[in-house]
């Protein structure tokens, strides 16, 4: 369906594909609601979003350029009498700053930084036209899904070439001595740059628990079949100079050489007790964690363990909410495997786009580089009766929901802003190598000097987010200053750069960026000055998992309709019953969806079989 040809009145339109805003749009179609799902980028989940490496660069340049404002149009001739208009921001630049390149890879030996970022600009525009996850302009639940199984289909071929390697490797004994050195080639920023569609670049980074509320949704709407899911297998922290794993499971902590004997006892006899809540817990409410844990007797390791890579709070954290944490924790412990943490394959852009998906599936209608210019409100009501798009028409709605970087500033509700800094690193080896190279890590980086805590998850090329002999490095931690002034010294710590003078056989970073992103957690989503049925969703916030987004996607659907299901489950398309051979509409994509999945996921019984221990699948319990 072109722009243009639009229908004139939906139940609900929706500005921005970010995940908040993503799952209300499938909640919505799914009980039968008329849904527009509209963002003026040319790509789906906002800051949520994955890029392949050509398509980071060209989003480097598009940030870069957009500080000019846009001319705002006059729309009042669009208004009725009794009517007013509320003009809407038509850039979110403002979520993210501080933005720098640094390339310390270069076919001709140039300078490390300035040269670096010249040739980017002068590739990305070369490689812009090639940039993956760039779908068509507007999209109907048809044309969306046939590029989806164009998609699914070189995904399926990229999987198994990426995927053969590694179980070649592996049964070979001396594989994991001799690869250490022959697997850190020298890689080419050209390189980068021909091999960039490999790479799939999360701009957020987060990772599910797997009794997180994201898993929990994804099951009960049946939206999981959409994707494909690795374990995190190990979680990792620095400590002393070095890079430790951290026993967390009883099966890790028996087999950890880390702890003595009785280190061993005293960690599964206090993880034991923190499952319930009990009154000697209760008495140290208000006193701090760390607190709670010295009167353990509980020695420095298991305190530094306890602390920061499982409750993953700090010192001044209050000791109900550090056994909070460690609880979720636990109860997230052996669902699928021996971490409480799932990875989506591709990158966790894909998550909004599952959702989007189901939209699509139940009738919602997309539209990409498209957008909503103001709003038309009744002045007697004060609720939002119609919306003006960017091509100036006038489209009726019962409900509106956006995405807070469209709201303009004299709007919102005036809140301290509060930043994310986030470094992206590609290197060319694991932080602590190990006898898999399929190994998905999250290391945990304690707070120094007055320096926040930082929280790094390293991809592997079996999580299909970077090539062969590199891994994806992703960085996070509560701004202080700018992204660089925060993480550099963890980077320089921890990686070999070019200001490192002795390499001490520490991974080597390739390519990196700093950014700072707005907390979504920092924007208070009610109490702006806008009318009554137009609803806020912030953007990512800092912590590890989903919660804050999934919470406040289905807050909004409730208020929306509070009568309906939040996200039942969505029928097998094996389920589906056609009416004769007129086929409605929503039956043939959700046909075409089940082509697309079995793409994605169909390898053949040994296939899948083979990869069985690699790749998960959510499914809900017995």
């Amino acid at each position: 369906m072109a722009a243009e040809d639009l229908p004139s009145e939906f139940d609900v339109v929706i500005l921005g594909t970010g995940l908040a805003e993503s799952v209300v749009a499938a909640a919505c179609s799914r009980v039968g609601q008329r849904v527009l799902h509209v963002d003026r980028r040319s790509y789906y989940a906002a800051n949520w979003a994955s890029f392949t490496f050509n398509a980071l660069l060209t989003w480097i340049q598009e940030i870069q350029a957009e500080s000019l404002s846009e001319e705002v149009q006059d729309r009042s001739s669009l208004v009725e009498e009794g009517e007013e208009l509320i003009y809407l921001s038509g850039s979110d630049s403002a979520s993210i700053s501080n933005l720098q390149v640094f390339c310390y890879v270069s076919e001709e030996a140039e300078e490390e930084e300035e040269p670096a970022n010249t040739t980017e600009e002068e590739e990305a525009g070369a490689a812009g036209e090639g940039a993956a996850k760039e779908p068509s302009e507007t999209e109907s639940a048809g044309s969306k899904e046939e590029e989806a199984g164009e998609a699914a289909e070189g995904d399926e071929q990229a999987a198994q070439e990426q995927g053969e390697e590694p179980e070649a490797d592996q049964p070979q004994p001396s594989a994991p001595p001799s690869q250490s050195e022959p697997t850190r080639k020298k890689i080419s920023y050209t390189q980068l740059v021909k091999e960039g569609r490999r790479f799939n670049i999360d701009l957020v980074s987060k990772l599910m628990y797997s009794r997180g509320s994201l898993v929990d949704l994804l099951i009960k709407s049946n939206v999981s079949r959409y994707a494909e899911f690795k374990n995190v297998t190990r979680i990792l922290t620095y400590r002393h100079g070095s890079v430790e794993q951290v026993p967390c499971s009883r099966a890790d902590v028996f087999a950890s050489r880390q702890l003595s004997v009785v280190e061993k006892r005293k960690l599964m006899r206090f993880l034991t007790s923190c499952v319930e809540e009990t009154e000697e817990h209760q008495a140290y409410n208000g006193r701090p964690y760390l607190e709670f844990l010295r009167e353990q007797q509980l020695g420095d390791n298991l305190q530094h363990f306890l602390l920061h890579s499982i409750a993953m709070v700090t010192e001044d954290t209050l000791t109900e909410v550090g056994l909070a944490s460690t609880r979720h924790f636990l109860r997230c412990l052996g669902r699928y495997g021996n971490t409480p943490f799932l990875f989506p394959v591709y990158g966790l852009g894909e998550i909004p786009q599952c959702f989007c998906r189901m939209s699509a599936v139940f009738g919602g209608i997309y539209c990409l580089r498209h957008s909503v210019s103001c709003l038309i409100v009744d002045k007697d009501s004060n609720r939002c009766k119609a919306v003006i798009d960017s091509r100036g028409q006038r489209i009726s709605c019962s409900h509106f929901v956006v995405e807070d970087g469209f709201v303009g500033a004299d709007r919102k509700v005036a809140t301290p802003t509060r930043l994310l800094s986030r470094a992206v690193l590609i290197t060319d080896a694991s932080v602590l190598p190990g006898d898999s190279e399929q190994q998905v890590s999250l290391v945990t980086v304690p707070p120094t000097d007055g320096r926040p805590a930082v929280n790094m998850v390293e991809l592997s090329p079996s999580t299909m987010t970077c090539i062969p002999g590199t891994y994806l490095v992703h960085l996070t931690c509560q701004s202080v200053g700018s992204a660089y002034e925060d993480l550099s010294p963890v980077v320089t710590r921890m990686f070999c750069t070019a200001e490192c003078q002795d390499q001490e056989n520490r991974p080597a970073v390739l390519w990196c960026l700093y950014f700072n992103m707005a907390d979504g957690s920092g924007v208070e989503p009610e109490g702006h000055d806008l009318p009554s049925n137009v609803y806020v969703c912030s953007g990512p916030d800092g912590a590890l998992g989903h919660e804050h987004a999934i919470k406040q996607a289905e807050s909004i659907f409730l208020k929306i309709l509070p009568e309906e299901e939040f996200c039942p489950p969505a029928p097998n398309p094996e389920d589906i019953i056609y009416d004769g051979e007129n086929t409605s509409p929503t039956s043939i994509g959700e046909e075409e969806e089940e082509e697309g999945l079995t793409a994605a996921g169909g390898e053949g019984e040994e296939k899948q079989q083979e990869q069985q221990e690699e790749e998960t699948s959510l499914q809900p319990e017995e």
